[in-house]
């Protein structure tokens, strides 16, 4: 495996792909680590209370000595708003609990960067997300009924609910949540979701029927990224929507089959996109850099797909004019259980059989000791 990782690497630095044990890396590749990966990430949903103390020593223990530098925290609705109470979990992170995480990230240089589900991702399977339980009149699509007995695919297509841009009154509850969660994270940064969304732009909808998809959603990006702007804070979302589905044959999961695509040339610059595929190592990070937009690719579990795509990044950097190497920034670790399950498969205590080594914690080890070995060549 070491011995397919390596060779993966020196081609992705446009090396020969030598495998002897005293290969050492050319002096004009000995880079530092931030020249040659910007960004090393790692997403997961945030811990509840009860995870957070082993939460903590994974940062510490396993984050660090990886030189992890970026952690986005899916916290949606687990922590104790004060904004909109109306909106908690039950047993949400309280601020004081908060602190121990932004602490730990700023002790170890970590960039903290917390996660809201906007737009898109309003429910879940056969449950409806906290915004539209309780605010039911931003519901983009009222009249499709989440069913008792979720399942795919359904006569009113749906995945997961949207809210309604244009409603009047949403961003002023959500931003409310944006500002409360990004102020207690003391965050520069914001992850606002936006992937998959397919309701959007609904034709029973009375403010959005008829208006262009991709102009819908451009706006939508458009009106968070400089809400957050005021303040001097940057806004991050899912690169799906924005890619072709059609043309490229991702297909309306990795892609859009409703349009939005044409976003890509209506939203502003400086959004960065998480470019996310799991099941192929797609070099659609070249189409978003080209397109002016900063960029990192995302991995789940596959290690081999992940090992590819960290390649890909230092080809990408290293084959480029100036203007593209900067927009390529880096690879970030995506995982989509909780807190609670990914340490249990981590720490060995559960295991999925069926999975073998594609599972999140096996690919988050092998994606990043393949970037260590970086620095054992001397990237410090």
């Amino acid at each position: 495996m070491w011995k397919f990782i390596f060779t993966l690497l020196l081609i992705g630095l446009g090396l020969p792909a030598t495998q002897g044990k005293n290969f050492t890396l050319p002096p004009e590749t000995l880079l530092p680590l931030d020249s040659l990966l910007p960004i090393r990430g790692f997403c997961i949903a945030a811990p509840r209370s009860d995870e957070l103390t082993e939460f903590l020593k994974f940062i510490n223990e396993e984050l660090v000595p990886r030189r992890v530098n970026t952690l986005i925290l899916r916290v949606d609705y687990n922590y104790q708003f004060t904004s909109h109470p109306e909106l908690r979990d039950s047993a949400a992170l309280s601020q004081e609990e908060v602190k121990k995480l932004v602490q730990v990230c700023k002790n170890n240089q970590i960039q903290l960067i917390p996660q809201i589900n906007l737009l898109g991702h309003q429910s879940w399977a056969s449950e409806t997300g906290n915004l539209l339980s309780v605010y039911p009149e931003f519901d983009e699509t009222p009249h499709v009924k989440v069913p008792e007995q979720y399942e795919w695919p359904n006569k009113d297509s749906l995945y997961c609910k949207s809210y309604c841009p244009l409603h009047p009154e949403v961003h002023e509850v959500v931003f409310a949540l944006v500002d409360e969660i990004c102020d207690v994270f003391e965050a520069d940064a914001f992850h606002a979701g936006m992937d998959e969304v397919f309701y959007i732009g609904d034709e029973k909808c009375p403010r959005c029927s008829g208006k262009d998809k991709a102009e819908l959603f451009a706006g939508e990006v458009t009106k968070i990224r400089d809400h957050l702007a005021q303040k001097d804070r940057r806004l991050w979302i899912w690169g799906d929507r924005l890619l072709d589905g059609k043309t490229t044959g991702l297909g309306m999961w990795e892609a859009s089959m409703n349009n939005t695509h044409q976003a890509i040339d209506m939203i502003p610059k400086d959004v960065m996109i998480c470019d996310w595929h799991y099941e192929r190592p797609d070099q659609t990070p070249v189409y978003f850099a080209m397109k002016g937009l900063q960029v990192v690719t995302c991995p789940w579990r596959a290690p081999e797909n992940a090992t590819r795509q960290v390649a890909d990044m230092l080809k990408f950097r290293a084959h480029s004019t100036p203007e593209m190497k900067e927009r390529f920034q880096g690879i970030v670790q995506t995982v989509w259980s909780d807190a609670g399950n990914f340490l249990d498969e981590f720490y060995g205590r559960e295991t999925d059989s069926e999975e073998g080594d594609n599972n999140p914690a096996n690919c988050f080890r092998v994606m990043y000791d393949s970037i260590m070995s970086l620095t054992e060549q001397g990237g410090k």
